[in-house]
């Protein structure tokens, strides 16, 4: 009897143990569940105050100014730009390649855009040409033109008044309306020095902005005028030129001819903009700066 006694206590001492062993490891598996899970939060907390932090590190404003043909890129990177950096304002004024880069100079812009090289003359005042794009010009007609292909000697001989008539390209007897941008667009100074007819050339009409051209074209026969590639629409029809269609692979490959650069000027090297301006370059040169480069239909630096 005593002997079973002892049994049934050592059987119930035993029992006690285990269930006691048994709450102590779920004690322990449920704090160490609950430590992680803080951990978790804590380390994504913290994950989101440094986003945060990120993108509230800068502020100030941010001034732009120049090209009418970088406009679609500006103002892309503008708004990009502010989203990623809440209390950063960036302005962008479209006044002209020359104007730009005049206004850069002068202090009056944090950043000069030109959609041209700039010349020794700028950079010898210190303008520093910082290439952020490259974009292809394309010659346009209106859609009812049959002239489909022009040489480089062609587009010269038209735009210096040589040949006046498409009849003389084999088309249909029709006056060509010569159609540019005016004194000191970006785009008309490429167009000019690619085909290396400065101040040679006859214009019936020198209109002050892309899109102004894009519409003359449009709506009028006969017609030619040159624009940035990246706002071809099916308003116009742009020529192939020397059996080439205007796009990104044969810019790139160089077997398309009428190129140039997108260039954001500032005065002196990025290195000695400020933080900001540092900031909104950084923006630009990163993957994810390039990609916006060739949302908006240009070819990237690289």
């Amino acid at each position: 009897m005593k002997k079973a006694g002892f049994v049934l206590l050592a059987g119930m001492m035993a029992f006690g143990m285990a269930a006691c062993g048994q709450s102590e490891t779920e004690t322990t598996a449920a704090t160490t569940a609950a430590a992680t899970e803080s951990a978790a939060a804590d380390e994504e907390s913290a994950e989101e105050t440094t986003a945060a932090e990120a993108g509230a590190e800068l502020s100030g404003s941010i001034t732009m100014a120049g090209s009418t043909s970088m406009e679609k890129l500006a103002n892309a990177v503008a708004e990009t730009f502010m989203e990623l950096h809440p209390d950063v304002k960036v302005q962008a004024e479209f006044t002209g390649s020359s104007a730009g880069v005049e206004a850069v100079l002068s202090g009056q812009s944090d950043i000069g855009n030109s959609s041209r090289n700039l010349t020794d003359d700028e950079k010898s005042k210190g303008a520093v040409e910082n290439i952020v794009a490259i974009d292809g010009i394309a010659v346009v007609t209106d859609t009812n033109n049959s002239v489909a292909d022009l040489t480089k000697e062609q587009l010269v001989q038209i735009y210096t008044g040589q040949v006046t008539n498409w009849s003389d390209l084999g088309g249909e007897s029709l006056p060509i309306v010569v159609v540019g941008r005016e004194a000191g667009s970006g785009t008309r100074g490429a167009f000019e020095e690619i085909l290396e007819i400065e101040d040679q050339c006859q214009y019936a009409n020198e209109l002050d902005s892309t899109g102004a051209v894009m519409a003359r074209v449009a709506s009028t026969p006969g017609a030619i005028g040159y624009v940035s590639l990246d706002v071809l629409d099916d308003t116009v029809k742009a020529f192939t030129l020397e059996g080439v269609e205007a796009n990104e692979a044969n810019i790139k490959d160089g077997s398309y001819f009428l190129s140039r650069p997108f260039v954001m000027a500032t005065n002196g090297e990025i290195s000695e903009q400020s933080e900001l301006v540092q900031g909104l370059f950084d923006y630009i040169y990163s993957a994810e700066g390039q990609e916006l480069v060739k949302s908006v239909g240009l070819i990237t630096v690289e």
